[in-house]
């Protein structure tokens, strides 16, 4: 792997070379820059997975270069590194996408954690795009995933041969206009939860009433996993008329209530974009709160994104109260500024939840409580769209409370555990089970420390390592038991926790220096 690390102060890349535990981390190349531009060129002529950024920086800054990699550079995953503790700066990077942002001067410890973490996740996701890639390698012309792949192509303006718009009769139309569904949970279960089958059964109804007279195809946008785009060859006018026709068709078959977005009208199929993109601001400038509005829609007011970062250190005063009831006051004042008339737009809605988000990582990382991010935002929001394709705030802000309350009984709980040694109480954990198989995912939810903690004090505290100590644990127990019985080996080998005698003797032999029945042989001699 290959880090770059970008800052204009030489010895805070020097210091970040130094601190950060390369090797642990599989990083063999690291490359340095003094500003956003020179970090562009690098990027593109050597693709690191890991960039390190200051946010101020001369000719092409911090904020800058982020966005540059939001949309020429998603794979690369981005650590903010900064003297600026100012939530504004901290927005930028979330909104950028960063995974994270560190305070100068650097924490040795926190930097690797980070490090750590960003790398794991690095390698997560470069396995999904591996495995998506496998995929699409496979996709014949088999309908409908041949057509699915071809007409999210073309909407992306993806480079394809002319003969698939003919394939797909796109070629000859004067106007093109894109309709947009959402398809919802409440859909998806429906089905049981067979998302498949949701999909195929709605393009079913569509596709039917757009083959009528050749007015258009309508295929899953796989670059969304949860939308299904309407390509139609008419005028928006007509359009209009046959998505009307198409909504019904669905209410009346289904019994679903689904919101169609229509965008402008182009006139060649490389603008099928533009079309597409007019249609996804409408969805997400659509009021969620607002009951019995219009299900074809075609025009929304775009509204200012507010921040939940401006209440950063309100959050902070609630958490060191340790009680839900700072929160609740917390979240009623929230609603009240974020929540202008009843008017909540589904970007406002997106960009609180991924907030939450980033603000629940690391408030979980400061009280070392394991915590897993969620980067899929819709899986957060969509269950608590109803039936009749309404969100239901009151639903998704308990959620919240509950979230926030196991937070609480847990930073309890670690509070509680550290007026005490919890090493200790680790170690005693590992005495009292070492005849058993012992996990340290295991010991993690037992203790409510994350994992990472737990080896890094414990071997702090023993100098030695979970899994050594178990093994020293068995083979003292082992050796007690061949000297006062006459227990065969493999019973021995049962009690202090291996199922496999003879991984068992490699093991004693390793550590003791002589085989099980060597070692009771030599005991016995001493006796007599």
């Amino acid at each position: 792997m290959r880090a770059l690390i970008v800052d204009d102060e030489r010895h805070v890349r020097e210091g970040i070379k130094l601190l950060a535990d390369w090797e642990g981390n599989e990083i063999t190349e690291i490359y340095e820059a003094s500003n956003g531009e020179d970090a562009i060129q690098i990027i593109q002529s050597f693709n690191p997975e890991i960039i390190f950024s200051d946010m101020k920086m001369p000719k092409v800054d911090g904020t800058q270069l982020l966005k540059w990699m939001d949309e020429h550079y998603s794979e690369g995953k981005t650590i903010v590194v900064t003297g600026y503790d100012d939530y504004h700066y901290m927005r930028k990077a979330m909104h950028y996408g960063s995974s994270d942002y560190l305070l100068k001067p650097i924490d040795p410890e926190m930097l690797n954690d980070t490090l750590i973490r960003v790398v794991k996740e690095w390698k997560q996701e470069e396995k999904e795009r591996k495995n998506k890639r496998s995929k699409n390698q496979l996709i014949n012309k088999m309908k409908p995933a041949y057509r699915d792949q071809k007409l999210t192509q073309i909407i992306n303006n993806d480079p394809v041969v002319k003969s698939v718009w003919e394939e797909f009769h796109l070629a000859k139309a004067q106007t093109y206009t894109i309709g947009l569904l959402q398809v919802s949970n409440v859909a998806i279960e429906q089905f049981n939860g067979d998302k498949d089958l949701t999909f195929f059964t709605l393009l079913n109804i569509i596709n039917e009433q757009l083959s009528k007279n050749s007015n258009g195809i309508a295929f899953h946008y796989i670059t969304r996993k949860g939308e299904i785009v309407l390509l139609l060859k008419k005028n928006k006018a007509e359009s209009v008329f046959i998505i009307n026709e198409i909504h019904t068709n669905i209410q009346n078959i289904l019994g679903l209530t689904c919101t169609i977005a229509i965008g402008r009208e182009v006139d060649s199929v490389t603008q099928l974009n533009l079309s597409y993109q007019h249609a996804k601001s409408i969805i997400m400038n659509r009021n969620v709160l607002r009951n019995r509005q219009e299900r074809i829609v075609m025009e929304n007011e775009e509204k200012e994104i507010k921040s939940l970062m401006a209440y950063a250190s309100s959050i902070k005063i609630a958490i060191q109260t340790g009680e839900l009831h700072a929160f609740q006051s917390l979240i009623g004042q929230i609603q009240t500024d974020l929540i202008n008339n009843q008017h909540l737009t589904f970007r406002q809605l997106f960009h609180l939840e991924n907030e939450y988000q980033m603000i629940s990582a690391r408030w979980h990382k400061e009280f070392n409580l394991p915590y897993s991010l969620s980067t899929d935002l819709e899986e957060q929001i969509y269950p608590f769209i109803n039936k009749e394709d309404e969100f239901q705030l009151e639903a998704y802000k308990d959620r919240k409370k509950r979230e926030i309350a196991l937070f609480l009984k847990r930073v309890k709980r670690q509070n509680t555990r550290k007026s005490q040694n919890i090493i200790h109480e680790i170690e005693k954990y590992v005495k009292a089970n070492f005849h058993r198989e012992i996990k340290l995912q295991e010991i993690s939810e037992h203790f409510y420390i994350s994992r990472e903690y737990i080896s890094r004090k414990f071997k702090q505290e023993y100098h030695i390592n979970i899994s050594e100590y178990l093994i020293s644990i068995r083979i003292k127990k082992a050796q007690e038991l061949l000297k006062s019985s006459n227990l065969k080996v493999y019973d021995i080998a049962n009690m202090i926790g291996y199922q496999d005698d003879k991984y068992f003797r490699k093991v004693f032999k390793k550590i003791v220096g002589v085989s099980p029945n060597e070692y009771r042989e030599m005991k016995i001699d001493k006796i007599n």
